[in-house]
């Protein structure tokens, strides 16, 4: 049977077709490669691209030769050698006819098929990239292994590319030999029918040599999976690497398998030659028994009798060389533990004269207020701000001190009306304006009740109407604050659509600035040009959006700007990092810069323990990027980034000179990272330990404290992470699924230190209890950047020696008489209570607890106000309106000098609704003509009078009865005059 012939015309339309569909699929692929150049051409990073393109290349036509053309091989081996004539078994043989057909179009079917197979193996393979170019840029670690003395940059850089070989070897070997086995048969080299089938020699000879070479290269498989033992996790999660099984049953097994097997492979090279297919046979059982009895049932064995009777001592070898790996693989060997008792006993004199810790207590929480910071200084609709504030230090006027910090973002999903229309989006509506700041221990007044005002940030915008920041000092709204020479962002965590700027007067819309400036043109060196028709029709067929194509407002000098996230930036600038999902704008020489932490990490660090990322940096805060939950065995922050919020630069530091995987890296892309000389004292005073690193550190601190292999292996004296208690349900220690503890950024005094650093800091709790087990905190500080330090608590204390862990301070707050009191104060239906960070804080060898409690109206327009704060010290718990109130009751009057009360205004500042000191005066009376009006003026009076008192005692629970009743005053004095409420209330207090 022979294929039908086709016409002419049906071969042209075959070709049309088939061009359209691979027009279809390369017009994407191409497009989006064609967008992509000109993106690594704006970020000056095109090597990157061109390098990572023309690897996959090379990748994709090695993987596809060297699989179809094995493929390919063997077909035509298989054809060559095919038997001249072949029986068949009647004129309706269907094989046959399938031998006719594929004879009739053998270049069809032998060359068609191994191309197929090359492209799909190519398309599978090409995505290795970075496993080759490690495997050709690889370093030196300067450390060895200890089982093989081999360094650990061959486990890092070599090894995986060996296993990616031989595991592409074992591919073609095996399609070869499928191919071969089905060209043989169809050609007759293989009949089945008759007693045992015929197998002619040439097919013999084939596949057998195909077969021993499979054999052969398995041997080599097993010389390489000696070194994979060191990985191995027989005894995980306790620890990973290389068991006492293991070097003693598995690695032997391994050596005696690979011997086997080259033996094995020379029997089926000689059952080739020899015409004798019982040798093969046998070399292929003995391999499968030796396989199953030394490979497997020997190890269980040794395991089950030797090993788990006397696991703490045939493991204490394998602990302590895990141990040791795991500190060298996640930064954790130079440690600096101190014994601490947890339970001393401050005094109010100790805490008046505290001027570290006490005074820089941050109150306010960046993971609550970002509604707060949307209503009172995110202005127009179309700003806005991510759901997770930032954090970081400035010193302004001599003092530093810790702030909430914020870009004001272009947040066009909350573009409505004809604001939604393409060219308003797109072109008008095209950046933010401003960073946000706020001092974290200040508020603008203490909350009275669930009606109050106040209870808020006291937040200065730096933008273009404001650009020195003025208003951001309490006491002296006049002062400039954080001073900013760019203030515009066109580059951030909201910007996640494209933008086009710039442009001709006249043509271009203008782009909206501010309320005084709408006409406003782009005239930095971000963004692609697109005033050229090739790049206006690639731009259109991207984003299917025919207005780029034909709307008159793009003009000479426009450009479009795509890719805006800081993160995405960075990642695609650098796609060999993992980059941390917390990046924070700070104003670095005048400039607005995001900066993002960069991680370089490996899977294949020889006995260091194996941690998924996504669990290990999970926990209650949202507004983060949640990481992969790949697997890792080694990290380092070795890349700083920065990204320019006016013009998108991308600005890789290397912060970790020493590390091998970033040097080799930097072997791959020179010149994209710049040393760590080139960082400005100005951005590095910026520079925070990252998030993500600290929780992963943190998770294996709790186990490698333990120095010890045989405590390590007892697992008692492990720690835990604590659940966050300020959850739903966080208190419940039966509820499952509850998220980590979050680390908190803390401007404070570690013990031992004599000056405040902002840190990163984290509770530890024992193992399966609540009591608190250690403090951990990872300084910022430039001058001891990365330095760990952990607060160790004794591990033989017990009842009221224990120092309380989060989730019992949290059950002591809600249990707290006070707390009950007030009650119907947040039980009230119009209210939803917010519980903040709870900050745990070592003072005076005790530790002191600190938590913000947040109301919020229940309705759209309301957001987060500080109502109360919550203090524990020891046994002792304070609930007020101030911090300094709170301290009062846990310590005594004498303690509220430390606190910083709320911020009492000399002057008018820029933070909206700013209040007024002002006390209103009394309205007249009626002169005896209205006896209820007469007595609504006495209230009046008398309520205006205690609140000057107040004020002038700085009394804020009597400030907030005062209010009270002048409210209740003014709605008779209303009332009686037969009138709706007018603005004769008060104002709150601006202290």
């Amino acid at each position: 049977m022979s294929l039908p012939k086709l016409s002419r015309r049906s071969r042209i339309l075959l070709v049309i077709a088939a061009v359209i569909v691979l027009a279809l699929l390369l017009g994407a692929r191409l497009l989006d490669a064609y967008v992509n150049w000109l993106w690594f051409g704006e970020v000056h990073a095109r090597e990157v691209f061109s390098t990572v393109v023309l690897t996959r290349i090379v990748l994709f036509f090695a993987i596809g030769l060297l699989v179809g053309g094995s493929v390919s091989l063997s077909l035509w081996i298989a054809y060559r050698t095919r038997p001249v004539f072949v029986p068949i078994s009647g004129a309706d043989d269907p094989l046959s006819r399938y031998r006719s057909a594929i004879v009739g179009r053998i270049r069809l079917f032998g060359i068609g098929i191994p191309v197929i197979t090359g492209l799909i193996a190519g398309a599978t393979g090409n995505g290795d990239w970075q496993r080759v170019q490690l495997f050709l840029h690889g370093t030196s670690f300067g450390q060895t292994d200890p089982e093989f003395g081999n360094d650990i940059g061959f486990y890092a850089f070599s090894l995986p590319f060996y296993q990616w070989l031989i595991g592409w070897l074992f591919v073609a070997i095996t399609l070869s030999f499928i191919s071969g086995l089905i060209a043989h048969y169809l050609f007759g080299g293989i009949r089945l029918a008759g007693r045992g089938g015929q197998l002619a020699s040439a097919a013999r000879v084939q596949l057998a040599t195909t077969a021993g070479l499979f054999v052969l290269l398995k041997a080599v498989e097993y010389y390489f999976d000696r070194y994979n033992l060191l990985f191995s996790d027989r005894n995980a999660p306790l620890f990973y690497g290389a068991t006492y099984t293991d070097l003693n049953a598995v690695l032997p097994a391994k050596l005696i398998l690979l011997f086997i097997s080259a033996i094995c492979a020379i029997a089926f090279f000689a059952g080739a030659f020899l015409r004798n297919i019982q040798l093969p046979a046998i070399a292929l059982v003995l391999l499968i028994l030796s396989g199953v009895l030394v490979g497997a049932a020997w190890p269980a064995i040794l395991e089950q009798f030797s090993v788990k009777p006397n696991a703490n001592q045939k493991e204490a070898l394998s602990i302590s060389r895990n141990m040791t790996a795991t500190k060298d693989a996640f930064g954790l060997n130079n440690v600096q533990y101190q014994d601490y008792s947890g339970t001393g006993q401050a005094t109010a004199s100790q805490i008046n004269a505290d001027t570290t810790t006490v005074p820089n207590i941050r109150l306010l929480d960046p993971n609550v207020l970002a509604p707060t910071f949307t209503q009172r200084v995110g202005r127009e609709n179309f700003y806005g701000f991510p759901a997770k504030l930032g954090i970081d230090r400035y010193t302004i006027g001599g003092t530093t001190n810790d702030y909430i910090v914020a870009a004001r973002e272009i947040n066009t999903a909350n573009l409505t009306g004809n604001q939604t229309s393409w060219i308003n989006k797109h072109m008008v509506y095209t950046h933010g304006n401003g960073f946000v700041a706020a001092q974290a221990n200040t508020i603008d007044r203490a909350v009275s009740n669930a009606n109050s005002d106040g209870g808020y940030p006291i937040a200065a915008t730096s933008d273009t109407q404001n650009p020195t920041g003025k208003g951001l000092v309490p006491n002296d709204p006049n002062a400039p604050g954080i001073q900013v020479q760019q203030p515009r962002i066109y580059y951030g965590q909201l910007t996640n659509d494209y933008a086009i700027v710039g442009g001709q007067a006249g043509k271009a819309p203008g782009e909206y600035d501010s309320a005084a400036s709408s006409d406003y043109r782009y005239d930095g060196s971000g963004g692609v040009p697109i005033d050229n028709w090739f790049n206006r029709l690639a731009f259109a067929a991207k984003y299917g959006e025919r207005n780029i194509l034909f709307s008159d407002a793009i003009s000479s000098g426009s450009k479009i700007m795509y890719n805006r996230d800081p993160r995405e930036r960075v990642q695609k600038v650098a796609p060999w990092l993992t980059v941390d999902g917390d990046p924070y704008p700070a104003v670095v020489d005048g400039k607005i810069q995001w900066i993002v932490d960069g991680y370089t990490t490996l899977n294949n660090y020889p006995y260091s323990q194996q941690t998924q990322l996504g669990q290990a940096t999970e926990d209650s805060l949202v507004g983060t990027a949640r990481q992969a939950n790949n697997n890792i065995n080694y990290i380092r922050n070795s890349v700083k980034a920065t990204v320019d919020a006016f013009d998108g630069t991308v600005t890789l530091y290397s912060v970790d000179d020493k590390d091998p995987v970033l040097k080799a890296w930097e072997n791959v892309f020179p010149g994209i990272v710049k040393p760590s000389s080139d960082i400005s004292p100005d951005l590095r005073a910026h520079f925070r330990y990252p998030e993500d690193l600290f929780k992963v550190q943190r998770e294996l601190l709790a186990k490698y404290h333990v120095n010890d292999p045989q405590e390590f292996y007892t697992t008692n004296t492990f720690w835990n992470v604590p659940q966050d208690p300020t959850q739903e349900g966080g208190t419940n220690l039966d509820a499952s699924g509850l998220a980590n503890q979050p680390g908190y950024y803390v401007l404070a005094e570690t013990p031992g230190e004599s000056t405040p650093t902002f840190q990163l800091t984290s509770s530890l709790t024992a193992l399966q209890r609540q009591y608190l087990a250690a403090w951990m905190s990872v300084s910022s500080d430039p001058k001891d950047y990365g330095t760990i330090r952990v607060l160790r608590l004794p591990t033989t204390a017990a009842g009221n020696s224990q120092a309380d862990g989060p989730v019992q301070v949290q059950n002591k707050f809600q249990s707290d008489p006070n707390f009950a009191q007030q009650r119907t104060f947040f039980s009230n239906q119009s209210v939803s209570v917010i519980f903040g960070n709870l900050i745990t804080l070592p003072l005076e060898g005790g530790f002191l607890y600190v938590e913000p409690v947040y109301i919020q109206q229940r309705n759209q327009n309301s957001y987060p106000q500080l109502a109360r704060v919550l203090v524990a010290y020891g046994s002792k718990v304070g609930f007020a309106s101030t911090l300094s109130d709170a301290l009062k009751q846990v310590f005594g009057d004498t303690t509220s000098p430390a606190a910083t009360p709320p911020a009492q205004p000399t002057g008018p500042t820029t933070t909206p609704s700013s209040p007024s000191s002002t006390t209103p005066t009394p309205p007249p009376a009626s002169g005896g003509s209205n006896p209820a009006l007469d007595k609504a003026v006495n209230d009046i009076t008398t309520a205006l009078s205690q609140l000057r008192t107040a004020q002038q005692n700085g009394d804020f629970t009597a400030q907030g009865q005062a209010l009270a009743a002048l409210d209740a005053a003014t709605r008779e004095y209303d009332a009686a005059k037969g009138s709706t409420p007018t603005s004769t209330t008060a104002p709150p207090p601006g202290g």
